[in-house]
């Protein structure tokens, strides 16, 4: 709570000042509606904003798991070749040079409105810090550790196990966290473009109504979306790897 408060301050001042601004210069909601009628209206829609949400939901964690998988199978392979990595790492980056803007339209050109393209936009989006993240953190293992183990006969494969797997599991949580986030940004950007359902396509459509109460209200549920996966990372530290904490917090001072 120590952590938080201060953020939860802060938010409660910008949304009061938000109401009192609304309320005394009497600008139009269709202009900029008060929090309490945000709230209100998106309350009164919430079984149609909760169907899109579940959809943007779904949708990010099978293009997050996508990149997931992918982004440690090519870190693995990364590892152990020190040919791959020098062939594959500046594509990684270059990667993160092309804009997002200009690939999701094309990506539904491409593959049409399904769950193919959406998936690939966050795979784009969400790929590169966690292959990073993880090429960085095999790298940063313990040289002595490694080398004692090879001394007393540990194969390549024990000492990435024993040593270089764990070392890197710090710095993978926090890229994962960067990454989930970046996933339902993602998601919604790509279904702005096109889409059948999800947020990003509700809110389109409640723009293009004049709603801005009801896009505000979509706009407040992913970031509670993406809010809730950030939290979950850290439960999933907790259990995978609970010395990452501590790892954080000393090199933090």
């Amino acid at each position: 709570m120590r952590r938080v408060a201060p953020a939860l301050a802060a938010v409660a001042v910008l949304v009061a000042i938000w109401q009192i601004y609304v309320e005394v210069s009497g600008i139009r909601p269709q202009l900029l509606p008060s929090p309490v009628r945000v709230v209100e209206q998106g309350w009164a829609h919430r079984a149609e904003i909760g169907t899109h949400a579940a959809a943007t939901l779904q949708v990010t964690l099978i293009g997050f798991g996508v990149s997931l998988v992918l982004a440690w199978a090519l870190a693995i392979l990364v590892d152990f070749s020190p040919a791959l990595r020098r062939a594959f790492v500046p594509l990684f980056v270059a990667s993160q040079t092309l804009p997002i803007i200009a690939i999701a339209p094309l990506m539904i050109i491409w593959f049409g409105f399904g769950l193919l393209p959406k998936v690939l936009v966050i795979a784009l989006v969400t790929f590169f810090p966690m292959a990073i993240g993880l090429i960085e953190g095999f790298a940063a293992a313990d040289r002595e550790a490694g080398a004692l183990l090879r001394s007393m006969g540990a194969s390549r494969r024990q000492v990435f196990r024993y040593v270089r797997l764990p070392s890197a599991l710090p710095r993978f949580f926090t890229a994962l966290r960067i990454g989930i986030t970046y996933a339902v940004v993602g998601a919604v950007f790509a279904e702005y473009v096109g889409a059948s359902q999800g947020l990003g396509i509700y809110m389109n459509l409640q723009k293009n109504s004049f709603r801005t109460d009801l896009v505000l209200a979509a706009v407040l549920v992913t970031a509670l979306i993406s809010i809730a996966l950030y939290l979950l990372t850290f439960a999933v530290e907790r259990v995978v790897a609970p010395w990452a904490r501590a790892e954080n917090r000393n090199s933090r001072g």
